[in-house]
């Protein structure tokens, strides 16, 4: 079994590029400057570069390019709150919304294809099983490297 979890994360990823490739083609956008668009779409409550490399768990300097990018090109603004002038707050400006609904399907698309030929039972299983993977990756983490 774990000969396939080491080949099946590789072709996640690999399948999960393919689906996004094109959008990120017609847009001349890296995968991060998608993946941060998409991570600001999709997760309301996260909507800090902080809060995309911690919960994204991506490189900090690449977030903070890819935001710049994001924000030259007119995609996104920062916004500080009253009180705050420290942290700056992501908000997608109207001429993303192309953009992420395009890379919505693509996602879509993604979710379509490794779920086909699953019956509704084994997909409410597999959304179990992964979301128990998860916490126990996460607890593994919190613990650190002592249970080598």
């Amino acid at each position: 079994m774990l000969s396939e979890y080491w080949e099946g994360l590789p072709l996640l990823k690999r399948l999960y590029q393919e689906k996004l490739e094109p959008v990120c083609s017609e847009y001349s956008l890296t995968r991060m400057e998608m993946n941060i668009l998409l991570f600001l779409a999709n997760n309301p409550a996260y909507d800090t570069a902080t809060d995309i490399v911690e919960v994204r768990h991506l490189t900090k300097s690449h977030v903070s390019a890819s935001v710049k990018t994001l924000q030259a090109r007119g995609y996104l603004q920062r916004v500080y709150l009253s009180g705050n002038r420290k942290t700056a707050h992501l908000r997608l400006v109207p001429a993303a919304e192309p953009v992420v609904e395009k890379g919505r399907r693509a996602q879509q698309a993604f979710f379509t294809a490794l779920q086909k030929g699953l019956a509704p039972a084994e997909r409410a299983a597999l959304k179990s099983a992964f979301g128990k993977l998860l916490k126990n990756a996460r607890e593994a983490l919190e613990e650190g490297n002592d249970a080598v």
